[in-house]
């Protein structure tokens, strides 16, 4: 082709779903009508062929003419609105991170662009064929099947084996193919119920429901557990969908909410679409497109919704908003909760940010004016709030059995005797997974650790597995010391929600118990039908992590015992107190919802810390003021801005002589400090040795820029990765 015919074709700058800096220039041939901004369009790229987003067009590029490569062909599908593309490009300068890798998030279904046609599902046939060799992958199989028709891939990902498995039954009459129907989307219908709100209530739907259609605003629903929240913005709800528009809700554990959606299909007459990693490929690409074409008008989802291609977005409300597990820790790092609010300004929409225990930020937020703030100081119906007291354990200590290590205090058991003599529940929480943190010998002093981290093995006797719960690496529990040889001496160190849950069955063996943890109960289905046998009251003592803290309504549970309060309090983490108080605070929250009383009891070696008679007097606001202050005096977040840089090699000395030469190139100036380089906490994660630096400054100093500066100063050797975090939540 002639520099003269090549030089008429229209320049498009394409950026693809990849982490690479900048969109990449290509023609439009004349036998394509020529795209427009955001239209999904098919590329070459390399040896393979790619799906991007015309980001924009160009006149001239700087490529010679004869290495622009022709655009293959435009996608049958809407463009992706100019909002979307402005949260990208704003996710992505703010982040410090690529366009092409926030844009990855937002085409996270591949196969959405290359028109898969019907899709084979697969169901138990009436009966096994004699000639079917049955093996134990094959009987998982058999085990998980449903009525419905699955795919292999969905199939085999339940079963936990490949999907090998699954044809090869199949092929032998084991199971029969049927056609897969599309999922329908149905529109929610905002009169499928009639609504009783309080009078409290119904003042704060109204709030939140005459918000939309009136712009960018940002409202704090900051409600007691038990106060109804959910009802409440479910009227926000349902005023963008009598407007036409859609809405998002975020959840901080989309897997573990069956009330909630029990909740929205009562009110709404459907469920709402759902997003979250436990979704199948087909499901993911069938809600990408019906999100995208608006077919889907509410869409319930973890942080990674928020960057689905909503056109006609009317509302958002982040649900517990100050919930850490909404912090993308990896790849594009950010905060959904934040990013939620730049997304409702670029839509200029309303956003609700919901927590009976508001983050301290969002606080900051509603005392400068903001925020506006919408409280519920009580509980719905005859419900009261829980009362709160403190076991000293220093002076209320465990009385332990002969051979039996013990970690409940007499005072604890004797109140879940009661419990259970009034035919109520009892929840024991302890946010530690498994049975024990460490295993030690007694004869040498070994420890078990984990040789790819600098983390203890966690011991699992549901398996008998010492597990590191970083990187997974695990070994069977050993009979004898594998240092000095001796066997029996091997002690385990602390307890675990399973310890406590040997230590439950031996005090009170005719009770039914169950425990909650999320390696035990590992998918959205098996940890529904938990929450239903707690609800049902199958059960008469719950064991427990934090994911029992989220929401959960059982109205037969009146006890709250937290074995070890003073649990989260250590690492000298900036948030570690402000996180402790929401953590103890919420799972209180699930003591006497209903018309009981609950009471709940902390155990604490130090019962005069700030944090334990915040809760135990309910003066929540003293906590936090001081909480406050503190940071304001340190300048610490919200009151400054703070950056991580954590710099890994597989080599102790590279990473070590990185970090230090950062540290010497060190920006420095008013309001700009770096402190470090130190190793981190986890100085070992995954085989990668850390170290780690971070960057303050003053609130009005641009950190990006800073940040970019000192980087671009320091050459670094390819063995070295550089990781940044803008407002860093954790710091191992």
């Amino acid at each position: 082709m002639s520099d003269k015919n090549q030089s008429n074709k229209k320049l498009l700058r394409v950026l693809l779903p990849l982490p690479l800096s900048g969109a990449f220039d290509y023609a439009c041939p004349e036998s394509l009508v020529p795209p427009e901004k955001g239209d999904f369009v098919r590329v070459p790229f390399g040896n393979r062929t790619m799906t991007g987003v015309v980001w924009d067009t160009a006149e001239k590029s700087d490529l010679d003419e004869s290495k622009i490569r022709n655009v293959s062909r435009v996608c049958a599908l809407p463009p992706l609105t100019e909002s979307n593309r402005r949260l990208i490009d704003w996710v992505a300068g703010y982040t410090l991170s690529s366009a092409g890798a926030v844009l990855k998030m937002a085409m996270s279904v591949d196969d959405a662009f290359t028109g898969v046609g019907e899709t084979t599902g697969y169901v138990r046939a009436d009966a096994v064929p004699p000639s079917v060799r049955m093996t134990a992958a094959r009987q998982k199989v058999l085990d998980v099947l449903t009525d419905a028709p699955q795919t292999a891939a969905e199939i085999a990902r339940a079963a936990d084996v490949t999907p090998s498995v699954v044809t090869g039954l199949a092929r032998g009459g084991a199971l029969k193919s049927e056609k897969i129907k599309p999922s329908v989307f149905e529109t929610p219908r905002t009169d499928a119920a009639a609504v009783t709100l309080s009078d409290g209530q119904r003042a704060a739907a109204d709030a939140l429901s005459g918000a939309v259609g009136q712009g960018f605003s940002v409202t704090v629903l900051n409600g007691v557990t038990g106060s109804g929240k959910t009802e409440v913005y479910f009227d926000m709800i349902a005023a963008a969908l009598n407007q036409g528009r859609q809405a998002l809700i975020l959840l901080p554990e989309i897997g573990l909410t069956g009330q909630w959606l029990e909740r929205f299909r009562r009110r709404f007459g459907v469920m709402p679409a759902l997003w979250h990693s436990d979704l199948s490929q087909r499901v993911r690409r069938e809600t990408w497109k019906a999100v995208l074409n608006g077919k889907v008008r509410v869409l319930a989802g973890a942080r990674s919704a928020l960057f689905l291609p909503f056109s006609e977005l009317g509302a958002i409300i982040v649900d517990e908003e100050h919930d850490p597990s909404y912090k993308q820790e990896d790849g594009v790092i950010y905060q959904a909760r934040d990013m939620a609010v730049v997304r409702a300004k670029i839509e200029n929409i309303p956003i609700v940010l919901s927590s009976a225990t508001p983050s301290l930020e969002t606080r900051v937020n509603v005392q400068s004016g903001k925020y506006r703030e919408v409280v519920l100081p009580d509980r719905f119906g005859n419900a009261v709030m829980p009362s709160i007291d403190l076991i000293d354990m220093r002076r209320c200590p465990p009385e332990n059995r002969t051979g039996e290590k013990s970690f409940l205090s007499p005072v604890l058991l004797g109140e879940i005797g009661r419990t259970l003599e009034r035919g109520e529940q009892a929840l024991l929480f302890l946010n530690r997974r498994g049975y024990a943190p460490l295993v030690l010998c007694r004869k040498c002093g070994h420890r078990f650790q984990c040789p790819n981290c600098s983390a203890w093995l966690v011991e699992h006797r549901n398996g008998r597995r010492l597990e590191c719960h970083h990187c997974g690496y695990h070994i069977p529990v050993p009979d004898a010391c594998p240092v000095c040889g001796e066997a029996g001496e091997l002690a385990s160190c602390g307890p675990g929600v399973e310890r406590i849950n040997e230590e439950i069955g031996a005090r009170f063996p005719d009770i039914r118990r169950l425990v909650v943890s999320g390696d035990l109960n590992a998918t959205a289905a098996e940890m529904a039908e938990l929450m239903r046998q707690i609800h049902d009251h199958e059960v008469d003592i719950v064991i427990g992590t934090q994911i029992l803290t989220k929401g959960h309504h059982f109205p037969d549970l009146t006890l709250v015992g937290v074995v070890d309060a003073d649990l989260g309090l250590a690492g000298g983490d900036l948030r570690a107190g402000e996180r402790t108080f929401q953590m103890l605070h919420q799972v209180a929250g699930r003591a006497g919802r209903a018309d009981k009383k609950g009471h709940v009891f902390l155990q604490t070696f130090d019962p005069d810390n700030n944090i334990m008679q915040a809760l135990k007097t309910g003066s929540a606001d003293d906590f936090l003021n001081v909480e406050i202050q503190t940071r304001e005096l340190l300048k610490m977040p919200p009151f400054g801005r703070l950056a991580g840089v954590v710099v890994s090699s597989a080599s102790q000395e590279a990473a070590e002589r990185a970090a230090q030469t950062l540290g010497r190139c060190a920006p420095a100036g008013d309001g700009v400090r770096v402190l470090g380089p130190t190793p981190a906490p986890l100085a070992l994660l995954r085989g990668k040795y850390r170290y780690r630096l971070l960057l303050q400054t003053g609130r009005r100093v641009k950190i990006q820029d800073v940040l970019q500066s000192w980087l671009a100063r320091v050459s670094l050797p390819s063995s070295v990765r550089v990781q940044t975090d803008i407002d860093p939540y954790s710091f191992f």
